[in-house]
C-alpha cells in the first residue's frame, strides 16, 4: 500500500489515547507557523500543583520556562525536535511577541462570560487558549509602549486582566501543567499557514466592558 507520508505523520504524533503528542505540535508552532517554543520546566512529581522551579511560589507551576531558559525559544525544527524527543511530555511554551503572537489572559469563568458577550456583538476573535484558572486571548504582537499608551487612555482596566507582551510566555496545547491540561477553547483553524488574530486594541477594548456588563471588576486568579 502507498504511503502518505503527511498522514504518516501524523499518526506517529499521537498517543495510544489518540491524544496529539506535544511534539508534533511543537514542530507544527515552530516550523509551520514559525512561532519561537522551548519545553517548559516539568511539574513537581511530588505535587502535580507544585513546580519542579526552585521558586517554592511559583504562580504558574510547569507553565513557564527554566533550564533552557526564555532567549533559547527558537523555530528551529531540529531543536524542537531534540528537545522533545529527549523530553517528551514537557509543556510547550511560547515566547510572545517580535513575530509571534501576543495575549491577552482572563481568569476562566469571567472570560467564558465574556467571550458569550463578544460573540454577540459579532466580535471576531482567533484563537482561545484555556487552562482550568485562565484563558487567553491570542492578538497581534504589540509593544509596551503601545499597551501603555492604549491603558492609560481608559477610565478603568479590570485587575484580572494580564498581558502576555514582548519578552512574555504562554503555554500552549497539549500541554500538562502544574495547573493542569493546556487546551484550545477556540482553536485555530485547520490548514492554515498562521493563524490569524485580531488587534490588542479591539480585544482589550472588548474585553474590558464585556466584564464591566457582565459585572467583572474585581481581580480574580
Amino acid at each position: 500500500m502507498r504511503e502518505i507520508p503527511g498522514r504518516r505523520r501524523r499518526l506517529l504524533f499521537r498517543r495510544s489515547d489518540g491524544r496529539p503528542e506535544p511534539i508534533g505540535a511543537a514542530l507544527t508552532y515552530a516550523t509551520e507557523w514559525q512561532w519561537p517554543v522551548l519545553p517548559g520546566v516539568a511539574g513537581d512529581p511530588q505535587g502535580h500543583s507544585r513546580c519542579s522551579c526552585p521558586d517554592p511560589d511559583c504562580t504558574v507551576p510547569g507553565a513557564h520556562p527554566f533550564d533552557p531558559g526564555l532567549l533559547a525559544a527558537t523555530t528551529d525544527g531540529r531543536m524542537v525536535r531534540w528537545w522533545w524527543s529527549n523530553r517528551p511530555t514537557a509543556p510547550i511554551v511560547l515566547a510572545t511577541g517580535g513575530k509571534a503572537p501576543c495575549a491577552v489572559s482572563l481568569p476562566a469563568a469571567p472570560a467564558a462570560r465574556a467571550l458569550k458577550v463578544l460573540d454577540h456583538a459579532g466580535m471576531r476573535l482567533g484563537p482561545v487558549v484555556a487552562s482550568p484558572t485562565r484563558w487567553a486571548i491570542l492578538v497581534k504582537p504589540y509593544s509596551m509602549e503601545q499597551l501603555g499608551e492604549l491603558l492609560y487612555a481608559k477610565d478603568f482596566v479590570p485587575g484580572s486582566l494580564r498581558f502576555h507582551g514582548e519578552g512574555g510566555y504562554l503555554a500552549l496545547p497539549p500541554s500538562e501543567t502544574g495547573q493542569g491540561e493546556i487546551r484550545w477553547e477556540r482553536a485555530p483553524l485547520p490548514g492554515s499557514a498562521s493563524p490569524w488574530v485580531p488587534d490588542v486594541e479591539a480585544v482589550v477594548d472588548a474585553v474590558v466592558e464585556a466584564l464591566t456588563r457582565t459585572g467583572v471588576s474585581a481581580p480574580e486568579f
